[in-house]
């Protein structure tokens, strides 16, 4: 404390000496910019009044001009006004003119610049200007400005500035002592660190010894990390969170209700085995992922069908259910639509995934088109669309359409709804013009996709695709600058968003330690604490490339022999479309491959793969993320994949390296990745041991970066950005429906030609 206090004496009276100084410079200045202004002010009058006074100067009329005089002081800054005729002693003056300033004197003020004079009245400015008539001098004017106010203004100046400085050195003060009290305690406790032998000197006397190197290298690789971190952050970055989605929702689209129209519902009812009770289930989709944190922070609607066994018996007279259901606070309603069999068959199961879906992904299974099919695609989409028009409040609500289920549902929206805002997104590959031509309905699906205000892809190479497909398919003005369609008398932007997921992620995710995470899912599993664990999570799905995984295990094993034992494959592989043949032989072939790969090494202690095809929670999901040493993403063609940046977020430890295909959205965004060819089974089964054996370091380094732009493109980013444009969209339609544009104006002109312009 006396340290402190022999700093901070000598601190304020610098501090006194400096505000004492700061007030004599800045009274001189201040009255010096008083002066000048002043001055040039009587430049003004003075050029004002000539013309009039030499007037009255001519004709002798000395009252009158005292009288004009008298006008011209009723500012409260001109003090007095005067005239010194030539040849007169006396001026022809106001009666307040300072007996100090007589005419006798004029000849020792006139100059370019005023005069301070102190008179009985205080301190005034005399400012002597020439007056002239025909070129003839006719006599002076003398201009006495009232400087009292100067001395008002300097001393509120010093009350405040008195004030600032004594608020300044109480805040130096309190500083200094809370750094001072901060700094002497850490001397004390280095000094007792040195003391016990513990010091950072033993550290660096030491550092040429061969066991710490590691360690010092190690430690300042982390330093650097971190500063390169904190340097390259922008402070003034936006920060994408609920709050962030619900501040654009009332900034720039007040008011207005969002609405959700998607075939996958965020939350599955069904009854449990032998009537005891309902199960709450959230199906393994990317889009329901990325979707449901959205709408947790709009509030909004999402319409749904109903899949669930117990999905009617929770809702209420108009079909909806609050969600999340308990014992989590219910934020957004659910609605649901029911569909019978054969809507579903031919809509969902027909024409959506035997259909569009092997269209648009190159993963080598024939499309197959049925009329039957095209017939209930058309009537569920005109059955959401009118579900969307109940639900809506609102006449210009705005509608977030999701998939390929629903690539009819934006023109039929847009004709029940004109003010509505439509943004649709497309959350598959969109293919190459010749490939979608493939579909014999290709131009009715383009016309109800460019009923969107707003049409979204993963990557720009979709975005392409798409532009090239509609100028090769239809008659439409494509603008590839601005990427724009206009089809119809409608404008349709075409943006690339790349989906993402929530950050952070949920607190009930990755509650449960890494280490304790490792421990029970390999109990679970009967491998011992040290055994090397791999991952997969995937629908089972032909474009997910789950055989060549397998392959790429066997290819490991086979390569090297010391990984059979000691390394097991956990593929978690969600049930999907059983009702459609290729998924049923498809998950055929996946077990068949399992079990021989399994057969092949039955003398290791430890099976090489565990297929666990069956739904798994988040939670469980999450709890196989932060168990793994790898996590394989091997997708044969994908819109984005949302696995690879699911794992990411979840390795808070750092630890973990992911292998991500080439063929996925997500390769363009996490090029710190071990990217691969999925195809290339000796390339994947080479990632696989490299991934295996690679340096805690270099797994740190990657995942890292992987975060850092997780972080900073979060979903609420995706929606955010689609929710501004759309905001964006909105004004620019209002302005051009108020605003009469030249096209306007010609075709008016056209109808009637004699019409005068205005």
């Amino acid at each position: 404390m006396r340290l402190s206090l022999r700093f901070i004496v000598p601190l304020m009276l610098a501090l006194g000496v400096f505000a004492y100084a700061a007030l004599l410079l800045g009274d001189k200045l201040t009255l010096q910019w008083f002066m000048r202004d002043l001055d040039i002010r009587a430049t003004l009058i003075a050029n004002t009044v000539q013309d009039p006074l030499q007037d009255l100067v001519r004709a002798g009329n000395w009252a009158r001009i005292r009288q004009f005089f008298t006008q011209i002081t009723r500012d409260e800054r001109l003090l007095a006004v005067a005239f010194c005729p030539e040849g007169l002693a006396q001026p022809v003056a106001t009666p307040a003119l300072p007996s100090e300033v007589r005419c006798a004197d004029v000849d020792a003020l006139s100059s370019s610049s005023g005069h301070l004079v102190t008179s009985a009245e205080g301190p005034v400015l005399v400012s002597v200007r020439p007056l002239e008539a025909k070129g003839a001098p006719i006599g002076k004017l003398i201009l006495v400005h009232d400087m009292s106010f100067i001395a008002r203004r300097s001393a509120e100046t010093r009350k405040y500035l008195f004030l600032f400085v004594v608020g300044l050195g109480a805040t130096v003060s309190l500083i200094t002592v809370v750094v001072a009290q901060l700094s002497w305690r850490g001397w004390i406790q280095g000094l007792r660190a040195l003391l016990r032998g513990e010091g950072l000197w033993r550290l660096s006397d030491q550092a040429d010894e061969p066991e710490l190197r590691p360690i010092l290298g190690d430690l300042r690789a982390l330093i650097r990390d971190l500063e390169a971190e904190q340097r390259s952050r922008d402070e003034g970055q936006l920060a994408w969170t609920p709050e962030t989605l619900r501040g654009i929702l009332r900034a720039d689209l007040p008011g207005h209700e969002v609405i959700v129209a998607s075939n996958r519902e965020p939350y599955i009812h069904v009854r449990r085995e032998g009537g005891a009770g309902t199960a709450v289930w959230r199906p393994a989709s990317g889009l329901v992922t990325a979707i449901e944190p959205i709408m947790r922070a709009c509030s909004g609607t999402w319409i749904a069908h109903g899949s669930g066994s117990a999905d009617r018996d929770v809702v209420d007279q108009h079909d909806h259910v609050p969600v999340p259901p308990l014992p989590d606070r219910p934020e957004y309603q659910l609605r649901r639509v029911w569909l019978t069999p054969e809507e579903e068959a031919g809509y969902y199961y027909g024409f959506a995934n035997e259909g569009l879906w092997p269209l648009c992904h190159i993963a080598h299974v024939r499309p197959t088109f049925r009329t039957s099919d095209w017939e209930q695609y058309v009537a569920v989409n005109r059955r959401f669309a009118r579900t969307v028009a109940e639900e809506a409040t609102s006449s210009d609500p705005i509608v977030l359409v999701q998939d390929y289920h629903f690539a009819l549902l934006p023109s039929i929206i847009r004709d029940a709804l004109p003010g509505a805002t439509i943004v649709s997104f497309w959350h598959i590959p969109w293919p190459n013009p010749e490939a979608f031509a493939i579909c014999p309905w290709r131009e009715e699906l383009l016309d109800g996709l460019l009923g969107s205000s707003i049409l979204g892809f993963h990557t720009q190479f979709h975005c392409n695709n798409f532009v090239d497909t509609v100028d090769r398919l239809l008659e439409a003005r494509v603008d590839r600058e601005m990427f724009t369609v206009s089809y119809r008398g409608k404008l349709t932007a075409v943006k690339r968003y790349p989906i993402s997921i929530a950050w952070p992620p949920s607190p009930d995710l990755i509650a449960k330690p890494v280490e304790q995470c490792r421990g029970d899912v390999r109990r679970r599993h009967g491998l011992p604490p040290d055994h090397a664990i791999g991952l997969g999570v995937d629908r089972l799905d032909y474009t997910k490339g789950i055989e060549e995984r397998l392959r790429s295990v066997e290819r490991l094993l086979e390569l090297q022999p010391r990984w059979i034992g000691k390394f097991t494959f956990i593929q978690i592989a969600a049930p999907t479309r059983g009702r459609i043949e290729q998924y049923r032989s498809y998950e055929a072939r996946v077990r068949a491959l399992a079990a021989r790969i399994n057969e092949r090494f039955s003398d290791a202690p430890h099976p090489p793969v565990l297929l666990l095809v069956e739904h798994h929670e988040p939670q469980d999901v999450y709890e196989y993320y932060r168990s793994a040493e790898l996590c394989m993403v091997t997708s044969l063609h994908d819109g984005m994949n949302l696995v690879a940046k699911e794992f990411v977020s979840s390795r808070d430890d750092e630890r973990g390296v992911l292998i991500l295909s080439q063929f996925t959205g997500a390769a363009r965004e996490l090029p710190e990745a071990l990217i691969v060819n999925p195809y290339d089974i000796d390339h994947c089964a080479a990632a696989l041991h490299l991934a295996l054996t690679m340096p805690p370091a270099e797994q740190r380094t990657r995942i890292r970066l992987m975060r850092g732009l997780i972080q900073e493109f979060n979903v609420y980013r995706w929606a955010g950005r689609m929710l501004i444009d759309a905001a964006q969209m909105r004004r620019r339609g209002r302005l051009l429906d108020r605003t009469t544009t030249p096209e306007r104006l010609s075709r008016r002109l056209a109808v009637s030609p004699e019409a005068p312009v205005r």
